[in-house]
């Protein structure tokens, strides 16, 4: 797997940023005496006056762009030589670089930040404006290539509201999808390191998905955590299915391994034809009786009465990551009028602490039909729930149902977004889960 990190200077990267940049300048223009003296004596004319150039290193501390940030009075930075390396190019190696020379800037008390650029480099333009920086009037510059002078303002709108660069960079993906159509949406945001967790719940509304998973590298694996639009959530996975599919894009095939806030669990993610398909070994399962008063205050909320339910499968809490009530219902017709009302829904959610509340028809022996409520994410209802479908899947085994060792849920139809979802599963009480499903990527 490669990963990125950033780091600031060290005397050992000072080669490698002398002969990136190099390359580079010498790929679109020629190299001036300006450039010599920044890029041969970076410690005299950049770190020493109180700057920083930052690396984006891989695996094998290869180096593999760089950025840096040039003192020029107290409160204002120049933002230069940022480089990559051309065989790098086009995998968000350059956004990274400016998330962290924004970040690094405000640490230092910058409240400007200048830059020099020329016309002619219509990508990197387009980068810097996607950040907030504006073209101004040409300064004076030492290099004679500068035609376009820019600015950011590091106390305005676009300075301080990083949740506009972040969003740019989420993926939107369907997971749990049936074929090219159907599916949950999921916003997935992969990064060298994590937003902090305001403004990744900022992001998370924004994106407006049931929940958007946001993943940075952490030893040979993933940092992940989830942000539905009201809360987080320490689990979702469908949101875990779409970051499979994200990482396998960008990595190749293969076994991804996440750590999430209470538990450590693998995803697989790899291509199928034109879609992308994802398999997610989930934490470990347990189930437990519902207190009687709970299942009637649901019912009432929901416009069901005791007649309504399937004996065949007691309500429980199930957890499979998080805690989810299923409740099962004797009829396909009585699950497609399910109606609540939301907020309400929200308040008993929070109170008892479930994630979702999962109606449940049973088509089959290992087939059933399923609709999930998600009110406390702010989300009336889930197209299509991952974890549910773990949580559920240990229920079943916890009861002796007949599963077979796999099952097939089908959730979302009544929504217009008809969602498969595969769970195979051992007979050991407690064991993972591994849910499974196809992914197709939505236009963002």
């Amino acid at each position: 797997m490669s990963t990125v990190q950033i780091r600031d200077y060290r005397t050992e990267y000072a080669s490698a940023f002398a002969q990136l940049n190099l390359a580079w300048i010498e790929q679109h223009f020629s190299v001036e005496e300006p450039d010599r003296a920044s890029l041969l004596e970076v410690e005299r004319h950049i770190i020493a006056p109180g700057g920083n150039v930052l690396f984006a290193v891989g695996t094998d501390n290869e180096v593999l762009g760089c950025v840096a940030l040039k003192v020029v009075q107290p409160g204002v930075m120049e933002l230069t030589k940022m480089a990559v390396d051309a065989r790098r190019r086009g995998h968000g190696i350059g956004a990274e670089l400016m998330r962290a020379a924004l970040r690094d800037a405000r640490a230092r008390g910058t409240r400007t930040l200048l830059l020099d650029t020329h016309s002619s480099l219509r990508p990197a333009i387009a980068l810097y404006q996607r950040f907030g920086f504006r073209q101004v009037p040409l300064r004076a510059s030492p290099y004679r290539r500068s035609d376009v002078s820019m600015e950011l303002d590091l106390n305005s709108a676009h300075g301080t509201a990083t949740t506009r660069e972040f969003i740019m960079d989420v993926q939107r993906l369907a997971a749990f999808s049936a074929g090219n159509e159907g599916g949950n949406g999921a916003g997935v945001w992969i990064g060298a390191e994590l937003p902090d967790a305001t403004t990744m719940q900022a992001i998370a509304a924004e994106v407006g998905y049931s929940e958007t998973a946001f993943a940075a590298p952490l030893g040979d694996g993933w940092r992940v955590r989830y942000f539905a639009p009201g809360i987080e959530v320490d689990f979702c996975g469908h949101a875990t299915i779409a970051l499979g599919a994200a990482l396998a894009l960008r990595h190749g095939d293969g076994q991804f391994k996440l750590s999430l806030n209470h538990a450590g669990i693998s995803v697989s993610g790899r291509r199928d034809g034109a879609l992308l398909a994802a398999e997610l070994s989930s934490p470990p399962t347990r189930s437990a009786p519902v207190d009687p008063r709970t299942i009637s205050e649901v019912l009432d909320l929901f416009g069901y009465s005791a007649r309504d339910l399937d004996a065949r499968i007691a309500p429980a809490r199930a957890h499979g990551g998080a805690d989810h009530l299923v409740i099962a219902l004797h009829s396909r017709d009585a699950l497609a009028r399910m109606h609540y009302d939301q907020e309400a829904g929200r308040r008993l959610m929070e109170r008892e602490g479930y994630a979702t509340l999962m109606w449940v028809h049973i088509e089959s022996d290992r087939r059933f039909n399923v609709r999930n409520a998600f009110a406390i994410g702010g989300i009336y209802e889930d197209p299509a729930t991952g974890a549910a479908a773990a949580a559920f899947a240990g229920y079943l085994r916890d009861i002796g149902w007949p599963h077979g060792g796999a099952i097939d849920i089908v959730q979302g139809a009544d929504m217009g977004s008809r969602s498969l979802i595969h769970a195979e599963f051992s007979d050991v009480p407690g064991s993972a889960i591994r849910v499974s499903g196809t992914v197709r990527q939505i236009s963002n």
